[in-house]
Parts: structure tokens; sequence; C-alpha cells
């Protein structure tokens, strides 16, 4: 008896160090900023209305600028799909990633492409390590999500059960939020990272009734009309999956972003004899898809944290390879030296002032020709400095010539000013260059 009361003081001390350190470990954990990452599939930079589009009606995105810092000359590196969403997910760049295009050669088995995504350092398995659940909805390529980190998922990735680039996942949006919802109800109290990249406005156009009626009339084009129709279904999605931020009472502390994998300006048919000729009825026009041109590689980039980011535009030049560090550094991890990206906390910080220089691009096939050599596939770098653009065909493009455009004066890019602007041409190329040197090579 007489040994209990001498331990029982130190049994005391002990219990309350351990108490205690539980209790600090789930206040940490619950004050650490959930995260939300919206990602649109196939829309140019100006199919919104608050980037001015006369006709899409995005009323919940316009919501979301009004509440974010919106930086509206926002970029993606590349205007494909699965490297432009493998670079969000780790902040490189496709030349590092080495994810440059949608497909293997001709013949290879897609497996092997994955063992890029296991060889890099990914947002979902970064944030575990701080105790973060992780959502995969929508669009995803890198097989299984557990690939990138994911603890929980709607895409399965097994390419035998027809796997290739979100499966089961591409459901979310088009047939309801559920599973979003679900997952967001099981996570209590811990921080979530939430992956949301429905496969909307892509096609196929296949809008609701009521929205597709609401944009039809005799002076637009039954193409536009569906797109339009589409921009705004995915409008809703955005609003529903926000909404329920709210209704939970999360919106306080979770960061939501919001970025587009690349752009797509809507094909229109001359006249009826093409239209009926078109063996497909919804295709994106030259310089969209695919392309080093703003209407593949443009895309607002918006930020909102509640209490932490105080709302406004900026016409910084950003890019989604500053997504990831500036997650990172929002929960207190440390980007990999990998990433060339910026804090975009930072930029807002400091109203908008960086002392980057530049911003870069590269555009390569679709089908890859080498899976370990970017450089096999490439088709051009592209540069931004200031208001000068530059493009430069890769060597598999003979015969192709640089161009240089004045965005301030020229946004759609409509006259290339190279000839009457070496000087500006040769400085973007050494920039470019540089940048090549330094980060691909």
């Amino acid at each position: 008896m007489s040994t209990f009361r001498k331990l029982f003081p130190v049994l005391i001390v002990v219990l309350c160090l351990f108490t205690s350190r539980r209790i600090a470990q789930a206040d940490l954990k619950t004050s650490r900023p959930n995260i939300v990452m919206i990602i649109s599939d196939d829309q140019s930079w100006n199919d919104y209305g608050f980037m001015g589009h006369e006709h899409i009606k995005t009323p919940q995105l316009d919501k979301l600028a009004s509440e974010s810092a919106v930086f509206k000359r926002g970029y993606v590196p590349t205007s494909l799909c699965r490297p432009s969403l493998m670079t969000m997910i780790t902040g490189l760049y496709p030349c590092q990633h080495k994810i440059t295009g949608n497909d293997p050669p001709k013949g290879m088995d897609r497996q092997k492409l994955l063992k890029h995504v296991r060889s890099v350092d990914c947002l979902p398995s970064m944030l575990g390590k701080l105790g973060y659940k992780s959502f995969q909805s929508g669009k995803w390529w890198e097989g299984n999500p557990a690939n990138a980190g994911f603890t929980s998922a709607m895409t399965h990735g097994d390419p035998k059960r027809g796997g290739r680039h979100g499966d089961l996942g591409l459901k979310v949006g088009r047939e309801g939020m559920a599973p979003v919802y679900q997952f967001l109800d099981d996570c209590g109290q811990d921080p979530f990272f939430v992956w949301y990249a429905p496969f909307l406005p892509h096609t196929p156009h296949n809008p609701p009734k009521r929205l597709l009626d609401k944009y039809r009339s005799k002076e637009l084009p039954i193409e536009l009309s569906y797109y339009y129709a589409m921009c705004e279904w995915f409008d809703e999605t955005c609003g529903q999956l926000l909404d329920y931020l709210d209704k939970k009472d999360l919106s306080k502390n979770t960061i939501v972003v919001y970025v587009t994998d690349n752009g797509w300006i809507q094909y229109v048919p001359a006249n009826d004899q093409e239209r009926k000729k078109m063996k497909r009825r919804f295709r994106y026009a030259a310089k969209s898809k695919r392309s080093p041109y703003d209407g593949g590689v443009r895309t607002p980039i918006m930020i909102r944290w509640p209490d932490k980011i105080k709302p406004a535009e900026y016409d910084t030049l950003v890019s989604s390879i500053d997504l990831a560090p500036t997650l990172l550094n929002a929960v207190g991890l440390k980007p990999t030296k990998a990433m060339e990206g910026i804090n975009l906390l930072e930029v807002i910080k400091q109203e908008g002032k960086t002392e980057r220089k530049a911003i870069f691009g590269d555009i390569y096939e679709h089908d890859m020709i080498d899976i370990d050599d970017p450089s096999s596939s490439l088709k051009y770098r592209w540069c931004i400095e200031g208001k000068w653009k530059a493009i430069f065909p890769g060597p598999r493009l003979t015969g192709e010539k640089a161009a240089l455009f004045d965005l301030s004066q020229d946004p759609f890019e409509r006259t290339n000013m190279a000839a009457k602007n070496p000087a500006q041409l040769k400085q973007l190329l050494n920039l470019t260059e540089a940048w090549w040197d330094a980060t691909a090579k």
C-alpha cells in the first residue's frame, strides 16, 4: 500500500501528460485546413461569367470568385489532361514527372507508365503523413489512386475492368455528388483532401434538357448551345459541393482551389453541309486543347480560404506548378526540392507582387514515343514574360517557325509579332533554354 502511495503521484503525472498529448494531437488535426481541389475538364479560360463571357452562366463559380484570390492569368504547362493532372498532383512539369501524354506507344502495356507516379511525391501521400484522409473522384489516369496516396477513391484503375482515365470516378457530378458527401461525412475530425475532377464540361456534350433549352437560339450554333449548357452543368455541381461544405460547417477551415486541366474551344462547322459530313459532332478547334496557345493552356486559378485570404483579383502570372507548393506551405509542410513552383500565399500577402520573371510550358504528343524520354515526344515549348508570349516548335516539327504574341493587345493570339520583334523573341528563347536545361535535362 505504501508503494502504491509513492507511485500514485507519478501515475497521475504520466496520465496527465498522455492525455494532454492526445488532446494536443486532436487539436492539431482539427486546426489543419481541409483542402478541396476543383478541376474543370476541357474549358476555355474565358468561359465563365466572372471572366466576362457574354452567354455562359456560371453563378456558382462567380460566387466562388468573389470569395477568392483570383489569378486571371493562370496557366497549366501542358494542354492535355493526363500530364496536366499529374502536374497538379506532384507540382512538377511534365518533363520532370515524365507522364507527357495520355497513352503509351501503341501496343505497350499502359501499366508500365505507373512507375512514374510511384517514383515521385504526390500531394495525397505527403498530406497523409499529417493524418489527412484523401478522396479521389472524377478524372484519374494513374491506375489505382492509392498509387498517389489517396486513402479513398471512386476509381479502381484496373484496365481489365475498363480502367483508363477514371472509370467509375467519371460518374461524379453527372450522376450526383453522393460519394463525395459520404467521404466528407466519414472524415469526422480528421483533416481531408478532396480531388474533385468531374468529367465536365468534357464530351459527351449531353447536358440536361432544361439547360440545353436555356441556350438554344436561332443566332447560336447548336454546337455552342450544347457546350455552353455543359459549362453551366459543371457550375451547378461545383455549387452543390460548396453548399455541402457550408451545410457541414466546414467552409471556414477549408482551402478551396480551382483550376482547369486544359482549354477547349468548341469547333463550329462553316455550314450545314460540313456539319452533316462531320464524323464527330463535338470536337475542339485549333488553338485550344493540345496546342501551346492560350486557348489550351490558360485558366483562371482561384484560392478561397475564409479569414486567411482576402478576396481580390490579380494579373500576376501563375501556373498549376504553384498549387502543390502553396498547399504544402499552408499545412506546414515543405515542398520537395524538385518543385519549382512558388507559394501563392506569399504572392497574395504581397498583393500580387512576385520576383518570378517568366512562366513556361511544354506540349507533347498524345501518344508517347518513349515513356522514359520526354524529349522524344516534345512538340512545343512556350514562355510568357510580362505581356509577351513565345511559342517554340520542337525538332520534330520541321518547317514550323517560332511565334511571338503581345497578349496585352492580342489575348487570342491572332497576330504573330516574331518578324517585327526579333530581339524580344531571342530574349524569350534564352529564358526558355535556361529553364529547359535546368529542369528537363
